[in-house]
């Protein structure tokens, strides 16, 4: 367990009062979350009945240190959209995140289609560490989130902090790619996809 236990998000929280959450770690200690969505919450595909006990992955999260810095990346460089806000504290978020005190800023960012990305700004308590600069893509702390372009990404190559070293071809679900990997304001990595031709990384 990463959570005390499974939690229901309180009624008072108009935006996410309802939400059942639950946090567990994988064999590699990487925190997982299980959502499970009342009615008007969520997206729609969440809602339609199945026997399946899983139906799909949601949204990514990450702690930011400021959601207008991390907005600025990934909405007006990376053109990735608002899709909701809300500010969780309480009993139950102590719980959830297994963190006393804790009190965030919760931002989800999407694109046309595929899981969200959602921002965690801890507003309290505010003594995160950051991700260790000397961090390398094989450290079994690193984690990445791939974005899939539809068009050139050379603007993003040119104003984010760089983790590839290069341009790399790649094959992703039959189709060629070009792929690179940047830094957010946090330095966590994001790998860039794109099947348009990019011209320099620098």
């Amino acid at each position: 367990f990463a959570s005390s236990g499974p939690q229901t998000l309180p009624a008072w929280n108009k935006k996410a009062g309802g939400i059942k959450a639950f946090y567990f770690r994988d064999p590699d200690n990487h925190v997982l979350e299980v959502l499970w969505f009342p009615e008007g919450k969520g997206l729609p595909k969440w809602h339609k009945p199945g026997s399946n006990l899983f139906m799909g992955i949601d949204h990514t999260a990450i702690v930011v240190g400021s959601t207008e810095a991390s907005l600025h990346f990934y909405r007006d460089v990376l053109g990735l959209q608002v899709a909701g806000e809300s500010e969780n504290y309480g009993t139950e978020q102590e719980h959830l995140n297994n963190v006393f005190g804790a009190h965030l800023r919760i931002t989800a960012i999407r694109a046309e289609r595929g899981p969200g990305i959602e921002f965690l700004e801890y507003l309290a308590p505010r003594d995160g560490r950051p991700i260790p600069s000397d961090q390398r893509a094989n450290d079994l702390a690193h984690w990445e989130t791939a974005l899939v372009a539809t068009q050139s990404w050379d603007g993003v190559l040119k104003s984010a902090d760089h983790i590839s070293s290069s341009i790399a071809p790649a094959e992703v679900g039959g189709r060629a790619v070009n792929e690179f990997m940047v830094k957010d304001p946090d330095g966590h990595a994001v790998l860039l996809q794109s099947t348009t031709v990019v011209t320099a990384a620098r």
